[in-house]
């Protein structure tokens, strides 16, 4: 079953980087084995887990299903690895771990940017739960939301994604769009803090509490931006996720003049031990050139 294992393992890099050519890259393999691999798999398990396109892949309904499974083959594997010396002549790869609901976003679409600029420094890449502290396990570089406050470990900050708040079109129809903070009080409220009791808004020199107890409070937003989308209510969202959306008129903007005072602020943190690590301070420093763009705002 060893086949099984390292297969899974693939195909869970494969579904999070996005292309079999960023996870070549990742392992220093050519793409066409990680194909092989990946369509070895398939035939083993007897169903199509991935569509391919001449850019990207994406999962097929088995591909959903299986990929929890994968993913913790995956983390099991790297640490693992962790635990044994690097081979002679080989450098010793670049252990990052990243908050999910963010790294998806906002972290892999960097990482083959950042493997071409870097070809020499392999990668091992890892998704957390929301809020979730990277375990005493060696990692080098861990991108999280807030400051940290355990000792050794020094911080970057990345960027303080802006929040809106947005609706599809047929819930304000349904319900009516607020013209005032107050009037959110009357509406379902989705919000990825937790706990939350009210929110802060803000229009020029003009501030807002608005009490309110949230239809939903969940620390993942990509969960609170599922739930938008399906119409269940008004989402506090980072802007980044709710792009696509606005663009394509499937979201709109809810008291587009007020700010939200909650900030979610993104961190590279590293444990200070590993701080002159091969390729820490390199990709600490091309997070911080590049996420800015991503997340629309500082």
């Amino acid at each position: 079953m060893m086949w099984l294992a390292s297969e899974l393992a693939l195909f869970a890099q494969v579904a999070d980087l996005g292309s079999f050519t960023a996870v070549g890259r990742a392992l220093g393999v050519p793409k066409v084995a990680v194909s092989r691999a990946l369509r070895s798999l398939e035939q083993r398990t007897g169903t199509p887990l991935l569509t391919r396109t001449t850019r990207r892949v994406a999962l097929t309904e088995a591909g959903v299903a299986l990929l929890p499974c994968a993913r913790r083959i995956a983390a099991e594997t790297a640490q693992a690895r962790a635990l044994l010396p690097p081979a002679p002549g080989r450098p010793q790869p670049l252990r990052v771990v990243a908050d999910a609901a963010y790294g998806r976003v906002l972290l892999a679409p960097l990482l083959p940017r950042f493997m071409e600029k870097f070809p020499h420094l392999p990668l091992e890449v890892a998704w957390q739960g929301p809020g979730e502290i990277a375990g005493p396990d060696p990692w080098d570089l861990q991108v999280r939301i807030g400051p940290p406050t355990e000792e050794g470990l020094i911080a970057q900050l990345l960027g303080s994604p802006p929040l809106i708040l947005c609706a599809t079109p047929a819930y304000l129809r349904a319900h009516g769009s607020p013209k005032t903070p107050a009037e959110l009080a009357r509406h379902a409220v989705l919000v990825p803090i937790q706990p939350c009791r009210g929110l802060r808004l803000s229009h020029g020199a003009r501030h807002a509490e608005v009490p309110l107890e949230p239809r939903l409070a969940v620390s993942d937003p990509t969960v609170v931006h599922a739930a938008t989308a399906a119409g269940s209510g008004i989402g506090l969202l980072p802007e980044f996720l709710c792009r696509q959306g606005l663009a394509m008129k499937r979201l709109e903007r809810v008291l587009p003049d007020w700010q939200a005072g909650e900030l979610l602020q993104i961190y590279a943190v590293g444990p200070l031990a590993r701080a002159t690590a091969p390729g820490v301070r390199e990709l600490g420093a091309f997070l911080a050139a590049h996420m800015l763009t991503a997340l629309g705002g500082g």
